[in-house]
Parts: C-alpha cells; sequence; structure tokens
C-alpha cells in the first residue's frame, strides 16, 4: 500500500512548490519550448513473445483430502456463531491505545501554522495518504512539479535541488530532519533524472499522476492501446452456480505483511515519523503511547512474533489448503531509509518463513510496491543502466521464486516480474507486475505505454489459453480499479478483461490493508458484469486495522467445473484483546455467502450485492465492519464514505468513477434522504393537503425525469 511514501515525497516537493513560489512573489511560467531537456530517446527493445517457452505442462500435483467436497466451506461452528453473538452485544468498543486522532492533534509553530492554512498542506496530505485526491492536491502538484522543472530549466545541480527539498521539509517540519534526509536523498536523484529527461509540463505531469483528481489534460506521450489478435471474441457463456457437493480447491491468500524487523514492543507508537513502534522512534510520553507485544492499530507494522504466530496458526487450523496466493508488500513503511540489500533480505527471510511453515504447498507471489528501495520506483527493461536498473530485484526473484515455480517462468520475472503457470489441466495462474500501472512510478513519465510489454504479453497468455480451453485466476498487487494505478493502463486492462470474460474466472489483489472487492463490465454495456477482483485484507494493522488474511473455496478438478470461487472467508485476530490479554486468537470473522446472503459468487451475484448495500443500511453496516476487519477503532461512515465505499467497488476502471458510480451515489442519496429531490419528497408528503399530495409528487417526477429545462423551485434557492 503507498501511503506514508506518497505524503513523504509529495508533500515536499509540492509545498516546497507553493511556499517558494508565494515567496518570490510571482510562479515561474514554464515552457516547454524554453526547457533545456536532456536529448533523451528510449533505447529500442527487441523482446519477442512469441519465442519465450511457455508453461504447458501441469505444474503441481494437488493432495486430495478424503471427505471434502465444497458443501463444507461456508460451515461454520458453534463457536464461531457465539462469538460472532458476544461481538454484536458489545456495545462498548473503547480504543485501547488511545492517541489524538484528530487533524488538530498536532500543534505547529505560528510560522508553520500560516504557511500549512495558506496552502493547505494538511489537506494535501490527508488526501495523499487515503487515495482521495482533489483540486487541492492537483495545484499544489502542479506548483512542485513547475518549481522544479524551473530550477532544472535555471541549470540547478542535482544536488543543489535535492539540497534545496531536504531544507524546505526540515525547516517547515513536514517531517523530521533525518526523514527529510532520506527522503530527498532517496527520491530527489529519481525525481530530477526523470524531470530532465521527460518532454512534459506541470498539467500533463498532474494529470498524469492524480487522475480524475486533476484536469484531463491531453498528453500524446501516455495515450496508447494494446493490440488484440484478428481472433472474434466468443459467445458470452453464462456462468451456472457451481455445482454442490463437487471437489473443490482450498486456496489462502496473504497479502501486505510489513514485517518490520525493528519493531520494539513498548517503545513511542504516536511519533512524529510515517512509521513508529521502533527503538528509534522514542521514548512514549505515557503508558497508553507504548507499542502493543503484538502490534498497534497506530502507524506502526507487524512485529515478528505475529507474522510466526499466523503462519503457525494458519497452518494449524488450514492443514488442508491447496496452495497460497501471496500477493506482495514485504517490507515495512520505513521508506525514507530503506536499502536494496535490507529490502532482499526481508524478501529472503518471509521467503524462508513461508517455505519452513508450508513444506510442500505451492505459493504463487506477485510483487508489491514496496518491495523496490526506493518504494515504488520500478524502472522499464529499457532503463539498463547499473545505478537505475531493477534488476538488483527481479534477478533475486526469480532465485527466490523458483522454489514455487517451473524454470519456465524464468524468462519473464527477469524482464518484468510476471508469470503465466498452468497449475492444473485446464487451470492457469498468471500473476502480473502491477508497479507498471503504478502512477507514482516516476519512471513511467518517460513513457508509460505497456511498460515492460508486460499488457500485450498477457493478451498472448490469454490467447493462447482460450485456445486451449483453459481458464485463468489473475493475481497482483495494485487492483486495476484503484485510484494509484494509471488511467490508460486501466483503461486498457479493462478491454482485455471484456475480450476474455470467458476464460477469466477471477482475479485476486492487495494494496488497500482493507477487506474489499471491485467490480468488471462489459464497456459497451454497464448493465453486464463480467468479472470480479477479490482484495484480501492486510497481515499489517498499519493503520487502525486488524491483522487479517483470506481463504477462498475455488470449484475444483471435475468434468463441469467452472473455475469460480465458490465462496471466500476472512480471519482476523482482535489486537486489542491480543496485547490486552497477551494471547492472540485467530478467528473466522464472516464468510461471504452467509453473511451477504449470497447465491453463488459470480459476477452478477457481486453486482447484486452492491445494489442491496446501496438501499440496505443494516447490510451495508455488516459490509463496513468487515471491510474494517471489525477493528474498534474504525471511523464512523456518513453518507459521503458510503458512496466512496460502494463507487470503490463498482469501478474496475480507475480515475473514470464518473462514469461508473452517478446512479449509485444517487441512490445512496435517496437512500440516506440527503438529495434534494427525496429532500422535496418529504415535504411534500408531510403536507397538510394529503389529497395533492401523490399528483405533486407525481407531476414533480414527471418534471424531473423528462425535460432538463425544469427549474429549481425559489424555495429551494432560499435555502440554499
Amino acid at each position: 500500500m503507498t501511503l506514508t511514501p506518497t505524503i513523504s515525497v509529495w508533500l515536499v516537493l509540492v509545498a516546497f512548490g507553493s511556499w517558494q513560489a508565494r515567496e518570490v512573489g510571482a510562479f515561474p511560467t514554464y515552457h516547454n519550448s524554453k526547457r533545456q531537456a536532456i536529448n533523451w530517446t528510449q533505447p529500442e527493445d527487441e523482446w519477442e513473445i512469441l519465442s519465450l517457452p511457455r508453461s504447458i505442462t501441469p505444474h503441481i500435483e494437488l493432495k486430495y483430502f478424503e471427505n471434502r467436497t465444497n458443501a463444507d466451506a461456508s460451515i461454520s461452528d458453534e463457536e464461531f456463531l457465539e462469538r460472532l453473538r458476544r461481538i454484536k452485544n458489545n456495545t462498548s468498543t473503547p480504543r485501547m491505545l488511545w492517541y489524538d486522532n484528530t487533524p488538530d492533534g498536532l500543534a505547529y509553530p505560528p510560522f508553520v501554522e500560516k504557511a500549512l492554512k495558506l496552502f493547505n498542506l494538511k489537506q494535501v496530505s490527508y488526501e495523499i495518504e487515503h487515495s482521495l485526491l482533489s483540486k487541492v492536491s492537483c495545484t499544489a502538484c502542479k506548483a512542485g512539479a513547475g518549481l522544479l522543472l524551473h530550477y532544472i530549466h535555471l541549470g540547478k545541480s542535482e544536488a543543489e535541488i535535492i539540497k534545496m527539498i531536504y531544507q524546505f521539509c526540515s525547516n517547515l517540519n513536514i517531517q523530521s530532519p533525518r526523514v527529510c534526509e532520506g527522503v530527498s536523498s532517496l527520491f530527489g536523484s529519481e525525481v530530477v533524472y526523470v524531470l530532465q529527461r521527460t518532454p512534459l509540463g506541470p498539467d500533463e505531469i498532474c494529470s498524469f499522476v492524480i487522475g480524475d483528481g486533476c484536469e484531463d489534460t491531453y498528453n500524446p506521450y501516455h495515450e496508447w492501446e494494446v493490440i488484440f489478435p484478428p481472433v472474434p471474441k466468443p459467445p458470452v457463456l453464462e456462468l451456472p452456480v457451481p455445482k454442490e457437493g463437487a471437489p473443490f480447491f482450498k486456496v489462502l491468500q496473504i497479502s501486505d505483511t510489513h514485517y518490520d524487523p525493528h519493531y520494539v514492543e513498548g517503545s513511542n507508537a504516536d511519533c512524529n515519523e510515517p512509521l513508529c513502534c521502533r527503538l528509534s522512534s522514542g521514548r512514549p510520553s505515557n503508558p497508553n503511547a507504548a507499542a502493543g507485544k503484538w502490534g498497534d492499530y497506530r502507524k506502526c507494522d507487524t512485529p515478528k512474533r505475529t507474522v510466526d504466530n499466523m503462519l503457525s496458526h494458519i497452518a494449524d487450523t488450514h492443514s488442508d489448503i491447496d496452495y497460497i496466493l501471496w500477493t506482495g508488500d514485504l517490507p515495512p513503511h520505513d521508506v525514507w531509509n530503506q536499502t536494496k540489500q535490507e529490502n532482499l533480505e526481508i524478501i529472503k527471510e518471509t521467503v524462508r518463513q513461508m517455505t519452513e511453515k508450508f513444506p510442500g504447498v505451492p505459493i504463487f507471489p506477485a510483487l508489491g510496491n514496496h518491495e523496490s528501495a526506493p518504494v515504488n520506483s520500478f524502472p522499464p527493461p529499457y532503463v539498463n543502466q547499473v545505478d537505475n536498473s531493477i534488476a538488483w530485484l527481479y534477478d533475486e526473484l526469480d532465485l527466490q521464486w523458483r522454489r514455487w515455480l517451473p524454470q519456465s517462468v524464468s524468462h519473464t520475472i527477469k524482464r518484468g516480474a510476471f508469470y503465466s503457470v498452468l497449475v492444473r489441466p485446464g487451470f492457469r495462474i498468471i500473476s502480473l507486475n502491477m508497479n507498471y500501472c503504478n502512477n507514482k512510478n516516476w519512471w513511467l513519465l518517460l513513457n508509460s505505454t505497456d511498460p515492460a510489454t508486460e499488457l500485450q504479453w498477457f493478451i498472448y497468455e490469454l490467447q493462447s489459453a482460450e485456445f486451449s480451453n483453459e481458464k485463468v485466476h489473475v493475481i497482483g498487487h495494485i487492483p486495476p480499479g484503484h485510484s494509484d494505478c494509471l488511467k490508460v493502463w486501466s483503461r486498457n486492462f479493462y478491454k482485455i478483461i471484456a475480450r476474455y470474460e470467458n476464460t477469466i474466472m477471477a482475479q485476486f489483489y492487495g494494496h488497500t490493508h482493507y477487506d474489499e472487492f471491485e467490480m468488471f463490465y462489459d464497456p459497451h454495456d454497464l448493465g453486464h458484469s463480467n468479472n470480479v477482483a477479490y482484495i484480501g485484507p492486510s497481515v499489517s494493522p498499519y493503520y487502525d486495522l486488524n491483522p487479517g488474511y483470506r481463504i477462498y473455496y475455488v470449484d475444483g478438478d471435475h468434468d463441469t467445473t467452472t473455475r469460480l470461487v465458490i465462496d471466500h472467508e476472512s480471519w482476523i485476530m482482535n489486537l486489542k484483546e491480543a496485547n490486552l490479554y497477551d494471547y492472540p486468537i485467530w478467528y473466522k470473522l464472516y464468510t461471504a455467502r452467509s453473511a451477504y446472503n449470497m447465491k453463488a459468487l459470480r459476477p452478477a451475484d457481486w453486482d447484486n450485492l452492491i445494489t442491496e448495500l446501496a438501499h440496505n443500511q443494516e447490510l451495508f453496516d455488516l459490509y463496513y465492519k468487515n471491510y474494517w476487519k471489525n477493528s474498534p477503532v474504525r471511523p464512523a461512515c456518513d453518507a459521503e464514505c458510503r458512496k466512496r465505499i460502494l463507487c470503490d467497488a463498482k469501478s474496475g476502471r480507475s480515475h473514470d468513477r464518473r462514469h461508473f458510480c452517478a446512479e449509485l451515489e444517487a441512490k445512496v442519496d435517496d437512500e440516506s434522504g440527503k438529495s434534494w429531490k427525496s429532500w422535496i419528497y418529504r415535504g411534500l408528503s408531510n403536507s397538510d393537503d394529503n389529497d395533492n399530495t401523490l399528483d405533486a409528487s407525481q407531476d414533480l417526477e414527471g418534471a424531473v425525469g423528462t425535460t432538463t429545462e425544469w427549474q429549481v423551485p425559489d424555495v429551494i434557492i432560499a435555502f440554499a
């Protein structure tokens, strides 16, 4: 998940631009024609997809567990039901580890407060941290990007620019001096390198990075389309409800571990840095500020004992797992002082953990955005200079993943950390490197056109699977509909999903840390849902969350298999209770079909659930509790929050919320009684003239529905 890393970089850069612009009195105008950019041309790429070996032999022999059918998938025991009753009846859920969570909880010097107020850096910080970018972030982005380009145009050296970034960050207390130093040195060189070579100006850069929170500036450098083979799309097959009592696969998903080797119990959990709960965080100011033994709800990652305890629990409780999906983000959020060597050590250690805890169990990994150092930095293959190449990471992943994957995937892992494996006859898993859709990946500003040729390779794999009558599951880290995914990349991906909807049966991602899902629809018929992306919960409690993992039940090996997800269940550890009683208990929070009363988990069933969630407040409250993994410190959710969460579920295509969510948001407004139309209806229905109420309401409905020239009544204008 990209939270604090983005804050650390963007707040420094955009605030720097805003403040400096005010200090000099006028913001420097940026013109492409005046800029002395480095003459840079992207090298030729001679990679040939058709010449690569493919995984065409079933990779694993699954263990068969006697007397196990998919009828067992949604059965919960009495102890689980009793625990749910206790949770439901427990109205006392205070925060055990208290801290001030209000926007005014931090005190700044008057000079800094004035700067923050003038340029709304607090709002920018909140928006970036929660991936809810708006005009505020857009304006700040343009200021920062424009000033950096201006200094590059003036011939300032890389060292001078990095020093200015550090001084501004430190002087305004945007972060602590050591965080400012780490951020400016780690990210500054990369940012300057890219901005020296990109032909884009501030408008294009910020539209590219922020998406629909900024103006949709046309950018020919980032407009591209994937090419589909000249094979017509087969007739769409209606998905049946999976056959009851048929064999199934039991699948574990672990995501966003964010293991912190430097976590220290009792250290300061309420520090002023992006990651706390370490010796370097200082001493806690009071007992409530001390880090818990098993983790903390504040900005702290996962201690080793919690990871070990979870893996031991899974190995004991779910000894019949058939295979594991491991969807990335292994290192912690200390992005200001990470090194390549330290990140590689964390990767190696976590791979050893998984191998020891699950001997003989196939594991299919996907790459997260935190595995690189600096975070989010994933240069495409054409960036092959020693200092900038990503080969240091991909070569090591090839070595580490080789214990689980066939030799045939080595070529694509070394190129771009993606691969395709035939798991069982007729069943394939494709792992994508979603960092090539990551709009925090600065390298894509040079050229975002299908980095590493990944999507074109993806189409080739899917077309081959279609010819072979194989069903496919797709795994990755960043969900393609998330605001962190580039609009142009997501748009192309959306088309691929629609074209191969008979082949792709499910998708699995992480990154958000929440327990949620995303829907996909036919681009030409939004009434036809064609796919669902399951977004698994994080192991890390970062932040305000309980640790969790997910179990899926997938239609298994039999003559009429659909390879659909039959059901899934989320398991969590109550962090508050674990710290209070020094005894972590992992338990099943909910099972999808039972909790949401779903007939099956086909795309149409999930689409119907979104409609139900928009109308049924009680059902939404249950979904919201599960979304937050039953965290006792989850915030309240008003109508705007409800619309945002449901729109996230509706939008498998990023930065296009208006296209997918207008009708959904209107339903929520009507349900919550906050829309002007429902307000008028209520006023009319409460009228003393009951005989005229129905006719007036019908007349209003007709007026609103049949003409765009209907005028807002004066009474509304008076109240506005």
